[in-house]
Order: C-alpha cells, then sequence, then structure tokens
C-alpha cells in the first residue's frame, strides 16, 4: 500500500473516489494505484502530485514491495 499517497488524499478530505475525479480517472484505477496494485502513468502520477500539490517522490512508495538484494 502506497500509506503516504493515502494519508495525503486523507489529510484534504478526499475519498477515493473524490481524487478519482480530480485526476479524471476512474475510482478503481485511484484504489489501484493507491493500493499498490497498479503504478500510475508518468501523466498521471504528475497530476496527483499537482493535485496533492506534493511533489516528492516518495509518494509512490509501496511499503508491501519486496525488498531486493544488492
Amino acid at each position: 500500500m502506497r500509506v503516504k499517497l493515502a494519508a495525503l488524499r486523507k489529510g484534504m478530505g478526499y475519498s477515493q473516489e473524490t481524487a478519482a475525479e480530480k485526476l479524471h480517472i476512474s475510482r478503481s484505477h485511484y484504489s489501484q494505484i493507491e493500493s499498490g496494485d497498479k503504478t500510475p502513468s508518468l501523466d498521471v502520477a504528475l497530476c496527483i502530485k499537482q493535485v496533492f500539490d506534493y511533489y516528492s517522490d516518495d509518494i509512490f512508495l509501496n511499503v508491501n514491495a519486496p525488498k531486493q538484494d544488492n
């Protein structure tokens, strides 16, 4: 789950439906982005950053993603 993204959305008082409407995507697509099941396209990622007025890339970290061995 993208915890930062969910926290930003909730902090603005948006439901997933409201966030999706502002991003011009479906609620199910937004839900899949927030849950970490889908990666947003560059255009959608930039729009998310603009809508939430947050420009760091950590908004898209997926806390359930497996750690990679170096």
